[in-house]
């Protein structure tokens, strides 16, 4: 089952003046390891007078480099993709032996690969506090990695508040644990120098974040959001021997799935900004608008045909009785509704027997021409 999705994001300045604008860089491609299917991708730049070279950068991140040759009034950056939101199972990996229980340590050669990713900021005391208290509550002997990882994304999840805020950048550790809510932004980033100070190569991520209604409300939680809904979004990935980059998403204190579509993973935040670059002095107004529309959906149990795809398949199935009438096809259907014992649901009789002397009064079949 698919949901194919249209994704639309446009972000837009305009200034009270002509302004130089200095080379920008637009970090809104999908990154390379995105698990999420992408149909189509298009990057469309106001204005037009403008160049622009794809680069990867250090990390691996795809960035527009875009020089502008003329003073202009707007700045307009507009992406557009097709996605398919294939159910994606977040567990669906595996790891390496000496990494199954944590607390592990990574081979030499990987540790030194990993290096910027394990760099981990002194923790203040709030930060040792909350480790501290999580390797008491969470380790114990034997513990599965992917447990203990589960274990602290929820653990932050229940801590720390999520909040829209919108001043720049992001809050140091302890500030977002002293005032327990944040951004997503500053929730992803304190799991990173959690989950580095613990010994594990981790980095943060920001990138689009896709949620679509349920077809049916839940019945014992959260039934998600009333309408589809995308944004920026801003999470963590970890390092895992065997399993690779795994996606933690503090905001929900879920892994991330098909929702989550990267766009920069890196070792520091800074370099992650969706767009960075500078202009001359001017007065500015900022318009940012972000949708996501459904443009093809399979049947599924929960949302079946339309009423129009039923009228269709009736009309079709009538046009079938008429011809096999016609040809003069005749069928017979046969029925053999059979009593399975409540209490011996076990039995040969119930599963594998076609006849025995428990089931022998019970079971009745019908032929009709």
């Amino acid at each position: 089952m698919a949901i194919r999705i249209a994704l639309h994001h446009k972000t837009s300045y305009h200034y009270d003046r002509l302004v130089a604008l200095s080379p920008h860089e637009v970090r809104l491609r999908p990154a390379p390891h995105a698990r999420t299917p992408i149909l189509s991708y298009s990057l469309s730049i106001k204005p037009q007078q403008h160049f622009i070279n794809w680069q990867q950068d250090p990390y691996g991140n795809y960035i527009a480099r875009l020089v502008f040759p003329e003073k202009s009034r707007e700045l307009e950056i507009t992406v557009d993709l097709v996605a398919d939101m294939t159910v994606i199972n977040p567990f669906d990996f595996f790891i390496e032996s000496y990494a199954e229980i944590f607390p592990f340590q990574y081979t030499p050669q990987l540790a030194g690969e990993l290096g910027a990713y394990l760099q981990a900021e002194k923790p203040g005391p709030l930060q040792q506090a909350w480790i501290k208290s999580a390797r008491q509550e969470i380790l114990k002997p034997g513990l599965l990695t992917i447990d203990f990882l589960v274990a602290v994304n929820q653990r932050l999840q229940k801590d720390i508040g999520y909040l829209v805020r919108m001043e720049p950048g992001v809050q140091k550790p302890d500030e977002t644990l002293q005032k327990a809510s944040g951004s997503c932004r500053d929730s992803g980033w304190l799991l990173v120098q959690i989950l580095r100070n613990m010994g594990l190569a981790a980095r943060f991520v920001s990138g689009y974040l896709i949620q679509l209604t349920a077809d049916q409300k839940s019945l014992d939680g959260p039934s998600g959001p009333e309408a589809d809904f995308t944004d920026l979004h801003a999470w963590a990935e970890v390092y895992i021997p065997g399993a690779g980059w795994i996606g933690l998403d503090p905001t929900s204190g879920m892994l991330a799935s098909e929702g989550h579509i990267p766009l920069a993973c890196t070792a520091m935040p800074a370099s992650a900004a969706p767009v960075s670059g500078a202009t001359d002095k001017a007065e500015v107004e900022f318009h940012h608008e972000m949708s996501v529309t459904r443009i093809h959906e399979d049947p599924r149990v929960t949302k079946p045909y339309s009423e129009a795809e039923w009228n269709a398949i009736e009309a079709l199935g009538q046009q079938v009785d008429a011809d096999l009438k016609k040809q003069d096809v005749r069928l017979t259907q046969g029925g053999e509704p059979t009593f399975v014992s409540i209490d011996d649901m076990d039995g040969a009789e119930w599963n594998t027997l076609a006849h025995g002397d428990k089931n022998a009064n019970w079971r009745t079949s019908s032929r009709t021409a």
